[in-house]
């Protein structure tokens, strides 16, 4: 084969690496890129070699091509486990590198010493050098490491095809031609006497090959493929900073929404600008104190910009941080318009709400009242104690330490009205009795308690509000408890009261000494503090008398009011 074959290849060779160059891609395996610098150089080498016409010139060119055994094999090693996703350890890659620099070192003796080459001779035939050697040691330790390279290049491409499903097997056929046709041809020069050298026609042919599959390999990087899309789409703009907050640069789109960036500078602190001080270093210190603050609202020409804030990483090291800001105007428009519709519809509800607790009180206060007419002998009690109530619980919740809630003081004024609901159960004769009443009498109006509790339970287990309902209950079933345990109906002693009732007993008890009745007269205040006062520890809790007490010039201010014609 003449020498002109040889440069041709050299010649196709290198034209490869500048069509490598125009596509070329950041995001490319540097594996690859190192393929398109050596194949060229070692092709080159092999012209060299039958263009000298002295031994010296004829070994440097050797030297040079043994940069393809040593450190081409080596790269098209690491290609293949790059691109099968197969994972080698730091140190084993550190490990193949030093082997592969070792072995070069002793192709570096060739000429001073027996190691690599133990003869070697040349001559010129036929305007061709040929050069004649024989192997030393270091040789076949060379050969041994090129063996074990391609030995381990088979085992990753077999691995993936049959275990690695996220690896195109599409992908690893065309990566094991170049593999294959190197393997083939380095054999066949090793063990055959053949006249013509392959292994340039394999390097480029494997150029070719490269070319194809990076082709591919794009399409499959769905990050990188992403991110090209992302940015020559223009839909979305993209603003990079340091972890010092210095300006990286941006797209242009994301110029269009902040054309304030074209004045900054590359590497500049942001906060020398007023206009991104007061915006980008905002949401990036927001976002640096609590991660979750993670998106800013930008308005400009009555459009609402979403600015996604997130590390920024390369090669898995976090260096700075990223924006993506994209058009949000429709999203955020539906969100006002849902966010507007929803504080109607809670407008609309809370009045519907309102009304039916309000219809859902004036039947309690009608059924109260219903009651309450008819006994002839507690004309308007409901509405007096329901008063007296409220005077004890406004005094209670000034005292901080009564843990008084306001569903508490609104639900226990709510209740009052419902306390007396069981005498409906109660016979007229013994209701509207004008006298007091005989100890049988007395028992059966004593049953009033227990009913009340059963008919409040009825007509409020509908009710959502447990709190209410359980109060309500408790009121009417245990105003007439004592605080000795004197009381009806389950003669309950102490704190076992619930709160509710022991307040409603004070009012109750109350309202009975100060009004008139058909079978006694009113009391007069002092009286009635009086007896209210020596009962504090019997009849009613004495924890509550300060709040009593100041409570008595409300209620006497009260009742004398409704004394007045």
């Amino acid at each position: 084969m003449t020498i002109a074959v040889y440069e041709a290849t050299a010649a196709v060779s290198m034209l490869l690496t500048i069509v490598y160059m125009f596509i070329w891609h950041k995001h490319c395996d540097v594996h690859i890129t190192l393929t398109f610098v050596f194949v060229p150089l070692v092709n080159v080498a092999y012209v060299l070699l039958y263009r000298s016409k002295t031994l010296e010139a004829a070994l440097n060119a050797v030297k040079i091509m043994y940069l393809g055994g040593c450190f081409l094999i080596l790269i098209l090693t690491l290609i293949v486990f790059s691109l099968c996703h197969i994972y080698l350890n730091r140190w084993v890659r550190v490990s193949m590198l030093i082997a592969s620099t070792l072995a070069y070192c002793a192709v570096l003796t060739i000429g001073h010493s027996p190691l690599f080459y133990s003869e070697v001779s040349f001559e010129v035939v036929n305007g061709i050098g040929v050069l004649h050697k024989t192997y030393g040691p270091a040789h076949t330790a060379v050969f041994a490491m090129i063996s074990c390279y391609y030995a381990m290049s088979i085992g990753a491409m077999g691995y993936a095809c049959f275990r690695k499903k996220q690896v195109s097997n599409r992908l690893i056929y065309l990566l094991f031609l170049p593999v294959g046709l190197a393997l083939v041809t380095y054999y066949a020069g090793r063990f055959f006497s053949m006249d013509t050298e392959l292994l340039p026609f394999a390097y480029t042919i494997a150029q070719v090959l490269y070319l194809i599959i990076i082709a591919r390999i794009n399409l499959y990087d769905i990050t990188d493929t992403a991110i090209d899309s992302l940015v020559e789409s223009g839909d979305e703009g993209i603003i990079s900073f340091d972890q010092n907050y210095r300006y990286l640069g941006s797209n242009g789109t994301a110029k269009a929404v902040f054309p304030q960036l074209r004045s900054l500078k590359v590497d500049h602190d942001i906060s020398r600008s007023l206009f991104a001080k007061e915006t980008m270093l905002k949401w990036l210190l927001d976002y640096q104190q609590d991660a979750s603050q993670n998106y800013a609202l930008y308005e400009k020409d009555g459009k609402t910009y979403r600015v996604q804030i997130s590390d920024l990483y390369n090669h898995k090291r976090k260096r700075g941080y990223q924006f993506i800001v994209k058009d949000d105007t429709k999203n955020q428009q539906y969100i006002h318009l849902l966010n507007t519709f929803n504080s109607q519809l809670q407008t609309e509800v809370a009045q519907k709400t309102a009304h039916i607790v309000e219809m859902h009180d004036n039947l309690i206060m009608s059924l109260a009242t219903m009651v309450e007419s008819r006994d002839n002998s507690t004309g308007g009690h409901i509405r007096r104690t329901s008063e007296g109530v409220r005077l004890l619980i406004d005094e209670m919740t000034k005292d901080p330490n009564t843990g008084i809630s306001d569903s508490f003081r609104k639900n226990i004024i709510k209740a009052a009205p419902m306390h007396d609901l069981g005498k409906i159960a109660v016979d007229d004769v013994i209701l509207r009795k004008p006298g007091r009443f005989t100890p049988e009498e007395f028992e059966k109006m004593k049953s009033h308690a227990a009913e009340g509790a059963r008919i409040v339970h009825e007509v409020l287990k509908a009710t959502d509000d447990l709190e209410f309902h359980l109060l309500a209950e408790n009121v009417a079933h245990y105003h007439h408890e004592r605080w000795d345990g004197s009381g009806y109906p389950e003669g309950l002693k102490g704190e076992k009261i619930p709160l509710e009732a022991r307040i409603m007993a004070i009012a109750d008890v109350y309202d009975a000494l100060v009004s008139k009745r058909v079978y006694k007269d009113s009391m007069s205040f002092s009286q009635a503090d009086q007896i209210i006062t020596e009962g504090m520890g019997k009849h009613f809790d004495p924890m509550l008398k300060p709040y009593y007490d100041a409570a008595r010039p409300k209620l006497e201010a009260y009742y004398s009011a409704l004394e007045q014609p």
